[in-house]
């Protein structure tokens, strides 16, 4: 046999481990091996079968078949003292837990010199518990980097204290510095770019060419639709749709396509749509966006609307195109139960917005003022709610 495996048991612990060593390129194995997944190495005719291996750091824990790997209950412990809510952490990344080697004291420490207090930090590791295998060094770099686009540390702080996962989700600085010059490069200022990290942090983790081939396909979109700034074209489409760039190019082609035949629109008025009200639309599924239109249509047809009517009522409020099938048939079939008609409707599909929970209070809150629902602007049943109280209360005094 041309090559030579060596197991040594060693005790660490209490714990039995392997040691396999092998000349190089002469075994293959399975690219979930390190993950703890039963596999099978085979060397032309010879045929060696490891049962039940899962590896922890450097060595291999041997199971038995029906063993569950036991945490570490130091970590266990530490997390307890410092507040930590075990259990919604276990729920969420429980393969923390099994780690021989973590640096929670060392978060501790790096948060509450940022600003952050032991109540926020608990909860960040409660709900992304792999913060805890950062390095100072890597969260260190990680945070001077943010502060080349976020003005202070406490804003970055509030960041994380909403969402963790934007800074923990990768430890891949050197991307996340390349990705941060290039968006600076074509023109993203730092305020797009704190609305990226903010909203749709996984830009970042995008690697370099992903996020150059999607920026390079809004550039030839915005010129093949006959505008000359696609610089200004990148810039306000991501504004308006922080998401886009975590999009696929085929997702975004399928739909500005979609947008473009269905409501037979002119290049000008194609630009003014996505990098406007529908820019949203541009993340939807290709499929999704043309069953709800279809549904759309065939609601509207069913109460005597025209094609010009129904195109009026997405193009003014395209966000409708989001509504499921029910929901936006609920609503419609319960406004125009309250002798509010489909004309109105038409001219304010923002009232579409609303639950229908709230639509049937501020309509009864409304009728109870006196008012009559077929005259009255129903644009006021999807206002805010200061706004829409106060108009209530005016209403109610000319009663």
């Amino acid at each position: 046999m041309q090559f030579r495996v060596r197991l040594a048991s060693c005790i660490s612990k209490g714990l039995n481990y392997l040691t396999i060593m092998a000349p190089r390129n002469l075994w293959h194995m399975r690219s979930n091996f390190l993950f703890g997944s039963r596999c099978w190495m085979t060397r032309f005719s010879a045929e060696i079968i490891f049962k039940s291996v899962s590896f922890r750091l450097f060595g291999v824990k041997c199971h038995n078949a029906d063993s569950e790997p036991s945490e570490n209950e130091d970590l266990l412990n530490n997390l307890l003292t410092m507040g930590v809510d075990v259990d919604m952490a276990r729920k969420r990344q429980p393969g923390v837990f099994h780690r021989m080697i973590t640096n929670e004291q060392d978060l501790k420490t790096f948060l509450l010199s940022k600003g952050a207090s032991k109540e926020v930090i608990a909860s960040i590791i409660s709900r992304y518990p792999r913060a805890i295998t950062r390095t100072p060094e890597d969260l260190s770099k990680r945070w001077d980097l943010w502060r080349n686009i976020v003005t202070s540390d406490l804003e970055i702080v509030n960041i994380l204290e909403r969402s963790p996962e934007s800074f923990f989700r990768s430890n891949n600085n050197l991307n996340l510095e390349n990705n941060i010059k290039f968006l600076y490069s074509v023109g993203l200022t730092r305020k797009c770019l704190c609305r990226l990290l903010t909203n749709a942090p996984r830009t970042f983790s995008n690697s370099l060419d992903l996020n150059k081939q999607m920026v390079d396909f809004l550039q030839a979109t915005c010129l093949s639709l006959g505008h000359n700034d696609p610089t200004d074209f990148v810039r306000k489409l991501i504004l308006k749709n922080p998401f886009i760039l975590i999009q696929s190019t085929k997702r975004l082609k399928a739909n500005i396509e979609f947008l473009q035949s269905t409501f037979n629109l002119n290049s000008e008025e194609l630009l003014v749509l996505i990098c406007g009200p529908g820019a949203e639309i541009l993340d939807l599924s290709n499929d999704y966006a043309r069953r709800s239109y279809t549904n759309i249509k065939k609601k509207l047809f069913s109460l005597e609307c025209t094609e010009e009517e129904v195109q009026k009522f997405v193009l003014s409020y395209p966000d409708v195109i989001f509504l499921a099938e029910k929901k936006f048939n609920d609503k419609i079939d319960y406004l125009l139960e309250e002798n509010v008609s489909i004309s109105q409707i038409i001219e304010n599909p923002r009232v579409l917005d609303s639950s229908i929970s709230t639509l049937k209070s501020r309509i009864r809150e409304l009728v109870n003022a006196g008012c009559n629902l077929s005259t009255l602007n129903i644009s006021l049943l999807s206002w805010s709610k200061k706004r829409y109280e106060a108009k209530l209360k005016k209403l109610s005094r000319l009663a």
